[in-house]
Parts: structure tokens; C-alpha cells; sequence
């Protein structure tokens, strides 16, 4: 039993029926919020010493790292009962999905850094942190957590045995206006 199933086993019972209901989602948001960390720690820390003038080149650093985080965590635990492809295969689509969400997390910050020009000297370095902050880490990870969390389901981790249910059906289908 795991530290999570620990914490569901002590909710109230309408809680509880809907955390095993969506326990896929649960587990998704925790390993994004341990990425959030990863990536914002590494973001803030590459933006304030090396990539002072070049924000979305440290957020794209970042976001690399906790995408490969995210694999881990999420392979091995978010959507462990899922998938049945090859792990090759599985990792190239697990990447290329978040290649997509990661640019999709930078279009916010992308459009207020460069549209907006919310950068020094035009704003002081509390908005221009505060407006980074909001546009990367608030809309750019919501649009990336919508969009990778259906594809990786839909995609990466399909639930075999509805596939398998789909194959079947059609393998009956056919037989069935074989014979007839």
C-alpha cells in the first residue's frame, strides 16, 4: 500500500469513492507538482545567475528536466496498470506529447516577455517576475497539464483492455458476417 492509497483510506467515504474514482488524476497532479518544484527551482535558478537575459531558453532547460522527471514518476507510478507498448515506443510518444505541452507552456510566457515586454528596464524586476511566474507557471502549466493529461491517456498509457475490448468486438464482427 502506498502513501497516497494511506491518505485515501481516511477520507470520508463520498471522498474516498471519488479519490479511487480518479486516482489516475490524483496521482497525474502529484507528480506534476513535484515537476512544478523541479522546474520552477531550476527556471529561477538558471534565470537569475546564467540566463539573466534569456527567460524562455532557461524555461525550456527546466521544462526538459522535469519532463524526464515526469516520465519516471508517471511510468512507474501515475499510470503504472496502463500501456502494453514497447518502452521504446511508449518514451517516444511520452516525449513528443510533452515536447507539445512544453511549447504550449511557453507561448504565455513567450507572449509576455515579447508582445508585452514586460522585461527590464520597461517594468521593474517584480513585475517582470511576477509576470514570468504567472504567464509560465500558472497558464502555461495549465494549458500543458490539460493537453498531457488527456493525450497521455489517450496516447502514451492507453487502457489496453479497452482497446483489446474494441479489437475483439471487430474480430467477432467479421466472423459473424463471415458465416452469414
Amino acid at each position: 500500500m502506498s502513501f497516497v492509497d494511506d491518505v485515501v483510506s481516511v477520507l470520508p467515504q463520498p471522498l474516498r469513492e471519488m479519490a479511487y474514482r480518479h486516482h489516475e488524476l490524483i496521482k497525474f497532479a502529484i507528480v506534476g507538482a513535484t515537476t512544478f518544484v523541479i522546474d520552477s527551482g531550476i527556471f529561477y535558478f538558471l534565470k537569475l545567475t546564467v540566463l539573466t537575459e534569456k527567460p524562455v531558453t532557461a524555461k525550456i532547460i527546466s521544462g526538459v528536466i522535469a519532463v524526464i522527471a515526469s516520465y519516471i514518476l508517471n511510468r512507474e507510478w501515475s499510470f503504472k496498470n496502463r500501456g502494453g507498448r514497447e518502452r521504446h515506443h511508449e518514451a517516444l510518444l511520452f516525449f513528443g506529447v510533452s515536447g507539445v505541452g512544453v511549447m504550449l507552456s511557453n507561448i504565455p510566457l513567450w507572449i509576455s516577455s515579447y508582445v508585452f515586454d514586460l522585461r527590464q528596464p520597461n517594468v521593474s524586476f517584480t513585475v517582470e517576475n511576477i509576470a514570468d511566474f504567472v504567464s509560465a507557471f500558472v497558464i502555461g502549466n495549465f494549458l500543458q497539464m490539460a493537453f498531457r493529461f488527456w493525450a497521455m491517456r489517450r496516447w502514451v498509457f492507453p487502457d489496453e483492455m479497452t482497446e483489446l475490448e474494441a479489437e475483439l468486438e471487430g474480430l467477432i464482427e467479421e466472423e459473424q458476417l463471415g458465416q452469414n
